[in-house]
């Protein structure tokens, strides 16, 4: 199977996995949150957005604790569905 990319196809997933791996490098490095909170990842990438990734299970919602606890969610598979829905809209 072969797949035909123009140039700017090409040149925005390239920029996507360049983002993609400058976050992962500073989450690692801990000049960046590897996890988001609710109100930080609805701010970042849309309370629907959020809401409908984690009701189709796309990214994992984590909770620090019992009852009244913040739940949290990884920085990097939120990013991963953006440059993802993303790639599909330009190809």
């Amino acid at each position: 199977m072969n797949i035909l990319l123009t140039s700017h196809q090409l040149g925005l997933l390239l920029r996507d996995a360049a983002e993609m791996g400058a976050k992962l490098a500073l989450a690692k490095t801990g000049r960046i949150k590897p996890y988001l909170n609710k109100s930080e990842a609805f701010r970042l990438y849309g309370r629907k957005n959020i809401e409908h990734w984690i009701g189709q299970g796309l990214i994992t919602s984590r909770k620090d604790g019992n009852h009244s606890a913040t739940w949290r969610i990884d920085r990097m598979e939120a990013e991963a569905i953006l440059k993802s829905l993303n790639a599909i809209r330009h190809l």
